[in-house]
């Protein structure tokens, strides 16, 4: 962990708890939004989830387990609440008016509440397994086998939880496809452009540190 001045690490956690929340909103809304791609079933969400992975694996390194885990903690309720009210609204993909707000809406609480569950236990993972293994030599070892571990439970939990027997007929049919392939577009985006983008933006920060020229990522 990096000596980083108490001002930088309020501002930094400020940042990546509204960062995690937006990403947490954004996805929830996209993974209602199907998709084909090479003839396999999957959702917008699997191209947006991954940068928490990033924000987590980042926070880890620079803050801390202790602190990661807070981000964690703060996230979980405010991000819970506003990607109900959000997803309700825009239904779909389509606005539905405030007046939607007045009826509960099963589906959507189903994904919320999913939602909950898979990003803390899945986080919880991704910083325990970054946590053991980012004092390795090689660098990438570490946000990899977080990515792969964290992005298989927060997956298939969150897509089971979501759209097992769900009222919505193509989600409940086809939702271990798209989980299966959501889980290997995550992958691919992840270790091909998160891995690298890691090593590329822990470094930039820490040449703005104070007192620090370079990391040991």
């Amino acid at each position: 962990m990096l000596q980083i001045p108490s001002t930088v690490r309020r501002a930094t956690l400020a940042g990546l708890i509204a960062f995690h929340i937006l990403i947490i909103i954004a996805s929830n809304y996209l993974v209602q939004l199907p998709i084909t791609l090479f003839g396999w079933h999957t959702t917008w969400g699997a191209f947006s989830f991954p940068f928490i992975f990033l924000a987590t694996d980042l926070t880890v390194r620079l803050l801390g387990k202790g602190p990661a885990r807070r981000v964690i903690a703060q996230v979980m309720l405010p991000a819970l609440v506003a990607s109900y009210v959000i997803s309700v609204l825009f239904h779909q993909g389509a606005f539905a008016g405030l007046a939607s707000l007045g009826e509960f809406n099963l589906f959507v609480f189903r994904i919320a509440i999913a939602s909950f569950l898979a990003y803390a236990l899945g986080q919880i993972l991704d910083i325990q397994v970054f946590d053991r293994l980012r004092g390795l030599r090689q660098w990438w070892i570490a946000p990899s086998a977080s990515t792969i571990f964290g992005n298989l439970l927060d997956t298939f939990l969150f897509f089971s939880i979501a759209f097992w027997h769900s009222d919505d007929p193509f989600m409940a049919a086809n939702w271990v496809e798209i989980a299966s392939v959501d889980y290997a577009i995550k992958l691919i985006v992840s270790l091909a452009l998160f891995v690298p983008l890691y090593g590329m933006l822990l470094n930039a920060i820490v040449r703005m540190l104070p007192g620090q020229r370079t990391a040991t990522v």
